[in-house]
Parts: structure tokens; sequence; C-alpha cells
């Protein structure tokens, strides 16, 4: 008799050691909204820093409540700055900042400038060089070029990519831009 007292007192202990443990699970999973929330403030916030620009590439992905950073840069203030403003949204527990810092050099800064002559300066694609924040991105990494970002037509699309391979000092490009659909 005592043996079954102890066998059901084990027993519920289990349960409610298990149900406690569900219970903190559900609160560290966000709702979808909550989600949906944490994702536009996050690109809120990587769009009004104050070192984010064309030659730099910034990609995001939301967990629940842990926020992974990706993509490039060419200064390191932009990264710190960058796992800076997530860390104070509302909801969000973890940053991982893989972010990938672009080696200094004076040749890539010489060739990020005629890119962004080559590809901003031709009329055909001057359309793209109004507003603050430009939609074709521009990471040059020892001469390698990627464009990243958004056009309007798979026309704008190749000649991006026809201008950026005619740029002298370019050893490779690889045209990652995609096409918005009307």
């Amino acid at each position: 008799m005592k043996n079954r007292y102890i066998a059901s007192a084990v027993i519920l202990c289990f349960f409610v050691l298990s149900a406690f443990a569900f219970s903190q699970d559900a609160q560290h999973t966000a709702s979808p909204k909550e989600e949906e929330r944490i994702t536009k403030e996050v690109r809120h916030e990587l769009l009004m820093l104050p070192h984010f620009g064309v030659f730099d590439n910034i990609a995001y992905k939301v967990d629940g409540y842990t926020v992974t950073l990706l993509g490039q840069v060419w200064q390191p203030i932009t990264k710190s700055d960058a796992e800076g403003s997530i860390k104070h949204i509302e909801g969000v527990e973890h940053v991982d900042n893989q972010i990938e810092v672009l080696p200094t050099s004076p040749m890539d800064d010489g060739l990020r400038r005629r890119l962004f002559r080559a590809i901003y300066g031709y009329p055909a694609l001057q359309k793209y060089a109004l507003g603050v924040q430009k939609p074709i991105r521009i990471i040059v990494k020892n001469g390698h070029v990627t464009l990243e970002g958004v056009v309007d037509n798979e026309g704008d699309k190749n000649i991006a990519g026809l201008r950026a391979n005619g740029v002298s000092g370019t050893f490779q490009v690889t045209n990652n831009l995609q096409v918005v659909k009307q």
C-alpha cells in the first residue's frame, strides 16, 4: 500500500514537472502576430542605421524571440550598430550576428566608387538612384562583385550586371538581383 502511494506521488510529480516545463517552453515561443511585429521592427531599425548604405547587404531571420543577422558590410561599425539596434527591440531575447565585415582595401574602395557611377549613373538605371536607400546593393570583396537587391524588370537586372562587368578591376560579377513582380 505504501509503495502504491509512493509510486502515485512520483508519477504525479513527473506530470507536474512536465506541465511546468511545457508552460516554460510555451512562454518562449512567439505567436505569429508577435513574430510579425518583431520582423517589422527589425526591418525598420536596420533601415535607420546611420552607416547602412549601398555597399552593405544585411538580411535577417526572425525565429520566435531570436533574430539572426546575415550579410556583408564594408564598415565594422555597421555590424555592431545593427546588433545594438536589434537588441533593444521589445521581445528580442537573442541576436545571432553573422554579418561579415568585408576586408579593408583601397583597391576595393576605388572599385566600389567606379561601380556606383557605372550602375547608378547609367540613364536606364538612374531611377534607382532616387531615395535614401538604394535598391541595388554593390558588395565588393577582393575584386569580386555581388549585386544584391531588387529591380523592376529583367532588362534592368541584365543592364546592371553588364555595367558591373564593364568596370575595370572587377574579377567576377555575381548578379543576385531579384525582379519585383508587378
